[in-house]
């Protein structure tokens, strides 16, 4: 990689960051991210970044604000030390869920990040599975959006018999993207029907799909409390299917999420690494995929103005 070309971190995921820049042969930037006592954030760029490229890779998750402050900061500075183009990120996307006003008066809290991001002197945005891929038209900018598919897919096919696999979405929302990864597996596809009773609340109520005898596996953007997952798992395997597991790409686990999993009726939970996992936490159901040669290649080509759409599966 060139000396033109800066990658700088956030906090919420160093590690991944680091694996990043291990792919690139480049080292991470120099850039601390500190807080006054009165919880304020300051951020100092360590280094010349003037006329160069610059990568600011952050995932907003946990504690999000903090994070997505973090991130538009870090911009901000990079902007005034005179960057040429700067590139947010955005391994996971916070807010992504509050896409659209489902309620009367409520915001549109993933419209407001997208202008904050772009207020703050963004550039470009690369960002991978989006909850909802029309989060992509509201920026003005670029958006670059990237699945974690390929990964999902390498893992199925070197650790299930496809002759005996069915793929599960877990609710109608999530049928695209299970339909599109049973198609590349020439696997059959089941639907759980659900009725959300409140929000984080939903209660499996049938199965659109003929499980019984198979090896199911439940396809899912991001496990957030696990609720609806395992609900999900339980149903599942009621219904006849001799082993659950479960792909999903972010690893947001609030609440008791971890520990609902490990009751649960799957055998395992493959996740990436956009958010690290808890620390101190019982995580031996839990396998992390990562996602760093996809973001570094996707970052390459940026970088070198090269076409990024064969990333795009």
């Amino acid at each position: 990689m060139s000396s033109e070309i800066v990658l700088i971190s956030g906090n919420s995921n160093v590690s991944l960051a680091a694996d990043i820049c291990g792919c690139l042969w480049q080292p991470l930037g120099l850039a601390q991210v500190r807080r006054f006592s009165d919880g304020e954030i300051l951020v100092e760029i360590g280094e010349n970044v003037r006329g160069r490229d610059a990568f600011v890779i952050q995932s907003t998750c946990h504690p999000v604000n903090d994070n997505l402050m973090e991130l538009l900061l870090i911009i901000d500075a990079l902007k005034r030390a005179s960057a040429r183009r700067i590139t947010a990120v955005i391994p996971y996307y916070g807010y992504a869920r509050q896409d659209r006003k489902a309620t009367p008066r409520v915001p549109i809290s993933a419209k407001l990040v997208a202008d904050l991001l772009t207020a703050a002197g963004t550039s470009r945005v690369l960002a991978m599975d989006l909850h909802a891929g029309q989060i992509q038209g509201f920026f003005n900018i670029p958006v670059d959006h990237l699945f974690a598919a390929p990964e999902v897919l390498k893992d199925i096919k070197d650790n299930y018999d496809l002759d005996n696999v069915i793929l599960v979405s877990p609710d109608a929302g999530g049928v695209e993207r299970t339909r599109y990864l049973a198609k590349r597996l020439s696997a059959p596809l089941a639907v759980v029907d659900k009725r959300r009773e409140a929000p984080n609340v939903a209660k499996a109520m049938s199965i659109i799909g003929e499980v019984k005898g198979r090896r199911a596996i439940i396809v899912d953007d991001m496990i957030d409390t696990a609720g609806t997952l395992t609900q999900a798992a339980n149903f599942v395997l009621s219904m006849g299917a001799i082993d659950v597991a479960a792909y999903a790409t972010h690893a947001v686990f609030s609440g008791k999420a971890i520990d609902l999993i490990n009751d649960s009726a799957l055998s395992q939970v493959v996740v990436t690494n956009t958010i690290p996992l808890p620390v101190n936490r019982d995580v031996s159901k839990i396998k992390v995929l990562s996602v760093a040669s996809l973001l570094s290649e996707a970052i390459r080509r940026i970088h070198q103005e090269d076409s990024i759409s064969s990333l795009f599966v």
